[in-house]
């Protein structure tokens, strides 16, 4: 049975996988963690930052990937496999996109970088949480176990609020 279309972050329609799920929300919880600690000057300085150091992660994982498969199979992986498994687990950069669009629409209206940085993280953190009231509704929970879902999942945005807060 094939997985459900949905819409993506990247504005098409997409299949949407496990591996898919899980990249977005580890991109989520990255690109917030990383508007945390950024120093940037300017808003279109972080948000280089911010996709640089997404698509290190992603690349440094797809390759983690590729070799420990190699490794642990006692055979050569193809040439199209290896192909899948660097096209796949794109969304841990394009999740971070709306938390960014935010971030530069913020900023260009004149408003404060750290504080439009807040106003970033805080979208994060609302996309974490429907994040985790979706996979809820996907995991057929209840209304009671969505909503722990949801706060689970808002809480790792809601920490690098934290963290924002206390450090800078």
């Amino acid at each position: 049975m094939r997985p459900p279309v949905e819409l993506s972050t990247r504005l098409r329609l997409r299949r949407a996988t496990e591996e898919g799920t899980a990249a977005a929300i580890y991109g989520l919880i990255l690109s917030a963690a990383v508007l945390t600690a950024s120093h940037s000057a300017t808003a279109w300085q972080t948000s280089v930052v911010v996709v640089g150091t997404l698509v290190i992660y992603w690349s440094a994982e797809r390759y983690a990937r590729v070799v420990a498969e190699r490794l642990h199979s006692d055979r050569r992986p193809s040439w199209s496999h290896i192909r899948r498994q660097v096209t796949e687990g794109w969304e841990l950069v394009t999740a971070s996109y709306l938390p960014l669009a935010c971030l530069l629409l913020l900023r260009a209206t004149g408003m404060e970088l750290r504080t439009a940085i807040l106003w970033s993280l805080g979208c994060a953190t609302a996309l974490l949480g429907l994040a985790g009231w979706e996979m809820g509704r996907s995991g057929q929970l209840s209304r009671w176990e969505r909503a722990v879902s949801a706060a689970v999942a808002a809480l790792f945005g809601l920490a690098t609020v934290a963290l924002k807060l206390l450090t800078h």
